[in-house]
């Protein structure tokens, strides 16, 4: 279980405590880290390259595991579910963004947003695809495939098929490092809008002072430890 909050507190969506991550040859990538991410909130990861952000980042989205401490995702344990209930809970309580965007390139604008509805048997997928599609400005683009977008409308599809099942965790791997600084402010404010409209706990990795700006805390990384806290 989470720890206990004071109602007003905005509910924990991620709760990572002491986590440590070693991985083969004995490169300790995470060394003892204990953060709470909340819903609403934009959190942002910063530092070096090889800092730990993106370990971290992977903990948060369930695709890796502490080798000690835990991670609670969705009020879960991570490290004690099955491949089943981790595929589900990846599925429906976590969206992810990534920087290269991996859009499926033989599918519209349209499917991509639409598939994550299909694999799940959800009902009116591409009616809800077609929502998150105006969501983010592009209901133009349905019927276009990904090589006739350019990079920062190919991140707002991608944007678009993350918020597609109302996911409680929004994870993000520099989210505009692939793009010019117009795409890029764009993808931004969608990003923000997503924690204050879906009330998504966001977690963002990045090397970008602009995309750190947009957080409610920037957690500064360095040697897979926690340097500082900036609210």
């Amino acid at each position: 279980m989470f720890p206990q909050q004071n109602p007003q507190e905005k509910p924990i969506r991620v709760a990572v405590r002491r986590a440590v991550k070693t991985y083969e040859g004995g490169v300790e990538a995470l060394r003892g880290v204990t953060l709470d991410f909340a819903a609403g909130t934009v959190t942002a990861l910063v530092g070096r390259s090889g800092c730990g952000k993106t370990t971290l980042l992977n903990l948060c989205g369930a695709m890796d595991f502490p080798t000690s401490g835990e991670v609670l995702v969705a009020g879960r344990r991570t490290s004690e579910l099955g491949d089943r209930e981790l595929t589900a809970l990846r599925r429906e309580e976590i969206g992810f963004v990534f920087q290269f965007f991996q859009l499926l390139p033989s599918l519209t604008a349209l499917e991509n947003v639409e598939l994550p509805l299909l694999l799940s048997g959800a009902r009116k997928s591409e009616a809800i695809a077609r929502e998150r599609l105006r969501w983010v400005e592009l209901e133009g683009k349905a019927e276009a495939l990904p090589f006739q977008l350019s990079g920062g409308q190919m991140q707002r599809v991608a944007i678009a098929r993350a918020l597609v099942h109302d996911p409680k965790i929004l994870v993000a791997d520099e989210p505009t490092g692939n793009l010019d600084t117009a795409s890029g402010d764009a993808v931004l404010k969608l990003i923000r809008r997503a924690a204050d409209e879906f009330g998504a706990a966001v977690v963002m990795a990045t090397h970008s002072a602009e995309a750190a700006a947009i957080a409610d805390i920037r957690v500064r990384m360095r040697d897979g430890q926690i340097e500082s806290v900036e609210r």
